[in-house]
């Protein structure tokens, strides 16, 4: 934990409190007044609000490291205890190899660094948007051990025997799978073809059981979408997963102060690249790159199946940008299109579903 009992800038009217797992008490300058450290359980935490109404009393702002993983039982603890907490970005790291590194060290620069910050990040919520990204992640894993048991299972067919091979070649791949599952062994067959057919067998049946899950996790991810932005299914190109890591890293109304910022963090601002008589912009590989993968699905479909979207990249290429400049700035549109209605938190109206920004 960092504490700052004051503000670093002139944007800040009340004393600043900067928490890690390890405490340290740092003045609007940057300079530590005091230090603590506590266990990460509930006994811990509140030995560090116990720290801080002491040395910062009166209103504070707690900004921490890792709030959605390491950080996120003493997030949601201050939050229940009615205290403001912020996210800090991972602090720098010193430029000289062989620097120090303690976890004190790295929590007084993330006290430094929360200071120097412009713009401070809240933290994610949790309760329905957690709900989302616990599913979102075992549905990923699920589909990701599928693909890997898929390519498992081809290789096993080109290596089985020759009759076994040439029957199931000729089959498509969910075919192979359905045919593989259903295999059974033969007492009069050699060693050999009796135990590929059996790993084949096993390999099909945990191919099976992997997509069964990843369906039902995707049927449990839209149940949520439609209860609390079912509006964004309205959109063409916005599916159940698509949704889920919109609401995801949206999190929740106010995190975001503008419209700008949130195309920031999903990484579809362009960066201005200007120099001289030249004016460009380059691509942002910043920021959450789910939510860009996301925003790039969306525009990927609407620019193949929407007529206005299609009507759109052909006028902008006609006012002499490229293919992929166009796809950029269709791809804004889209960002600003979706987080006007996630604020609004409302259905759209006939001309959000009709036009793609």
């Amino acid at each position: 934990m960092s504490v700052s009992n004051g503000a670093s800038r002139a944007r800040w009217h009340h004393p600043q409190v900067i928490c890690s797992t390890e405490g340290n008490a740092v003045n609007p300058i940057g300079a530590v007044l005091e230090t603590t450290d506590a266990p990460a359980h509930a006994r811990g935490y509140q030995r560090l609000l116990d720290f801080a109404h002491s040395h910062v009393p009166g209103r504070r702002c707690w900004a921490l490291e890792g709030t959605g993983s390491y950080g996120a039982g003493l997030a949601a603890f201050l939050e229940d205890a009615g205290e403001r907490v912020v996210e800090v970005c991972r602090p720098k790291r010193p430029p000289v190899r062989g620097g120090h590194k303690t976890d004190m060290l790295d929590a007084i620069r993330a006290a430094r660094e929360a200071l120097a910050t412009e713009h401070v990040i809240q933290p994610r919520k949790r309760g329905e948007r957690e709900a989302m990204r616990v599913l979102l992640t075992t549905r990923q894993g699920a589909v990701h051990a599928s693909t890997a048991a898929i390519n498992q299972l081809k290789a096993l067919i080109i290596s089985a025997p020759d009759d076994l091979r040439a029957e199931l070649r000729r089959l498509s791949r969910s075919q192979q799978v359905a045919r593989c599952a259903a295999l059974r062994d033969r007492p009069a067959l050699s060693v050999e073809h009796r135990m590929t057919i059996r790993a084949l067998r096993l390999t099909a049946q945990g191919v099976r059981h992997l997509q069964a899950e990843a369906r039902e996790l995707e049927n449990e991810l839209l149940a949520l979408v439609r209860e609390h932005a079912s509006g964004l299914l309205e959109l063409l190109g916005i599916g159940p997963i698509t949704a889920a890591q919109i609401l995801v890293s949206w999190s929740h109304t106010g995190r975001f102060r503008s419209e700008a910022a949130f195309a920031s963090f999903a990484g579809v601002a362009s960066i201005p690249a200007s120099s001289g008589l030249t004016s460009k912009h380059r691509l942002n590989r910043g920021g959450d790159r789910q939510l860009n993968r996301a925003m790039h699905t969306i525009t990927l479909i609407r620019m193949r199946l929407d007529p206005a979207t299609k009507a759109y990249v052909a006028r902008r290429v006609s006012e002499g940008k490229s293919p992929r400049d166009a796809q950029r700035c269709l791809k804004r549109n889209i960002c600003r299109q979706i987080f006007e209605i996630l604020e609004r938190r409302n259905q759209p109206n006939a001309e959000d579903l009709a036009q793609a920004a």
